[in-house]
């Protein structure tokens, strides 16, 4: 079994840049920018955070602004957020030096038991299986084990049975061939198994239990929010604020000024709002552009008005007044580049000052 998969990604592993190397910075680097994030997107990404921060110490000098800013676009902040205290730490414990063992590499902020062991066993060799959704996938339908994936019971018979089956002496080798045969073989919907090596094995396959597999047990409820944006501008400036550090969503990163609410406000209610009262009059651009943007366990409905004022002085204390050509310089959720990119920057006809998003 172990042959097989390792014979089987030795001819078909993709090339990925942090296959590449053995630096346990560079590995962490790509395996949590690989949560939640596909490998086709997250390789622009990968070069570009490795680039401008090439090792854990400069990382750690970084600003958490110019950190998430990097991190624009992929999603779950909190990884970013977490990278920026763990490398901190790094340096405040080790000296600046990744950690060699599982113990210290599992006490940095943000690792928990899968990216230790992925780090560890890529980067040292260390003994210490990976089970993430590849490997679930894999394990329960090879077995036809049906205990759900996401239970207390079912994530410690999975790791049990993957520390079990390891290679220990190619730890590295065997865990990235296990989850690069989930990530191209034994894919989530319509897996070849007609062609896959392990279909003599597979008792998913035998008892045509492959669709009904790996089992989940909890679905989370899904929580709706409403965002009033106002997109407040005047020439070539725009007002942004900076979110709580006490908020859940996008914490200390930037939006456009927000009113949240439980339905989304109309034109009517939006002027008669005591946030537009103190720039005086405005110009409010009578049709409004809807999004939904979903998230984790939200789905955001959000509403966006282009407001147009005079002069930003009399607003600059409701936030930061940002040109266009610096925009790229705060850390702005998804939700707010989808519409600058699509609706903002036209409207108001800036020719040369469109973001790259």
């Amino acid at each position: 079994m172990r042959t097989s998969w390792t014979e089987w990604y030795g001819q078909n592993r993709r090339d990925l840049p942090w296959r590449e190397t053995k630096d346990p910075y560079c590995i962490w680097i790509s395996e949590v920018i690989l949560q939640q994030t596909r490998v086709i997107q997250g390789m622009d990404y990968y070069l570009r955070f490795v680039e401008r921060f090439p090792d854990v110490c400069s990382l750690a000098e970084a600003s958490e602004q110019e950190v998430l800013a990097m991190w624009q676009g992929l999603g779950y902040y909190s990884r970013a957020r977490n990278l920026h205290a763990a490398a901190k730490q790094v340096v405040a414990i080790h000296g600046g030096v990744f950690p060699t063992t599982y113990a210290e590499v599992r006490a940095l902020k943000g690792i928990g038991d899968y990216t230790a062991a992925a780090v560890c066993s890529i980067a040292y060799n260390l003994p210490h299986a990976v089970v993430d959704g590849n490997v679930y996938r894999v394990l329960s339908r090879l077995f036809a084990i049906e205990t759900p994936i996401d239970s207390t019971q079912g994530k410690k018979e999975f790791q049990k049975m993957a520390q079990e089956l390891l290679d220990h002496e190619n730890a590295g080798l065997h865990n990235q061939a296990l989850m690069e045969f989930g990530a191209l073989v034994c894919v989530p919907v319509n897996p070849d198994c007609q062609h896959c090596i392990m279909q003599h094995q597979c008792r998913a396959f035998e008892l045509q239990l492959v669709t009904q597999l790996p089992v989940k047990s909890k679905k989370t409820a899904v929580k709706e929010l409403f965002y009033t944006y106002l997109c407040i501008y005047s020439g070539n400036s725009i007002l942004l604020q900076a979110r709580s550090a006490d908020n859940n969503i996008w914490k200390n990163m930037y939006e456009l000024p927000l009113i949240e609410a439980d339905h989304l406000l109309s034109s009517e209610e939006l002027l008669s709002h005591s946030f537009l009262k103190k720039p005086g009059k405005v110009t409010l651009n009578p049709t409004p552009v809807d999004y939904t943007h979903i998230l984790s366990h939200r789905k955001i409905n959000a509403r966006f008005y282009k407001i147009e004022i005079p002069e930003m002085e009399s607003i600059s204390d409701s936030g930061v007044v940002s040109s266009l050509e610096r925009l790229s310089e705060y850390p702005l959720p998804r939700l707010i580049t989808r519409f600058l990119d699509h609706h903002f920057l036209p409207f108001i006809q800036i020719s040369g000052n469109k973001k790259n998003w």
